[in-house]
């Protein structure tokens, strides 16, 4: 948990120096910008090691508008999800073996680059289509009894997403909703359990800037 905050905060250090240095001297720029900060719902959906659907993420996005319409930004997003699997006899050798029960646990923490396209970008209600693409860290991890083994990959993200930010009041925030599909080419095995990669579908309601 200490590396997800050390990596969230840099993240955030990071977009606000950028944005520091892209903006103009005059305020109106301001309305160019636009970030998102959400918990986000996680459905696995090509992967057997840990397919339990989890609430445990966050998403991170904040973009530049370079037209009326069309942004590019950055985003860092970090999901958990988990697995029990029971008691079974595993080879370790030709000569041993062990019998556990296990708790799987995969972390993915994908980042970079996001394009966006908005619709109505002045009304209140405002929906877009976006894709990120960039690299993802993801960390296999079983534990067992008192001991853990763990497997640490990198892979290519790429990430379509549907959404909408609504602005019910004058003054920001609003709300943010949106759906994803998301593609990993991440590779791991521990315990004789693995993924070739990592495909999950998710929801996620935050707030829009």
């Amino acid at each position: 948990m200490k590396t997800i905050r050390q990596l969230t905060m840099r993240f955030l250090a990071v977009a606000v120096m950028a944005v520091a240095y892209i903006l103009p001297s005059n305020a109106q720029s301001l309305d160019k910008l636009y970030a998102n900060i959400d918990w986000q719902f996680n459905f696995p959906i090509s992967n057997s090691f840990a397919d339990k659907a989890s609430g445990w993420g966050m998403n991170f996005e904040g973009g530049y508008y370079l037209t009326e319409n069309l942004a590019i930004g950055g985003f860092l997003t970090y999901h958990s999800n988990h697995k029990y699997i029971p008691r079974q006899t595993i080879p370790l050798s030709d000569n041993s073996s062990l019998n556990t029960d296990q708790q799987h646990t995969l972390f993915q923490l994908p980042f970079g680059v996001a394009g966006r396209y908005t619709f109505n970008r002045e009304g209140m209600l405002q929906p877009y289509v976006s894709l990120k693409i960039g690299p993802q860290y993801a960390k296999l991890r079983t534990t067992f009894n008192a001991f853990e083994n763990s497997d640490n990959t990198w892979g290519f993200y790429i990430s379509p997403e549907i959404g909408m930010n609504i602005f019910p009041w004058v003054y920001q925030p609003g709300i943010h909703v949106a759906a994803y599909f998301s593609y990993a080419t991440n590779k791991g095995s521990v315990m004789n359990h693995g993924t070739d990669d990592m495909g999950n579908f998710g929801l996620r309601i935050g707030i829009a800037f």
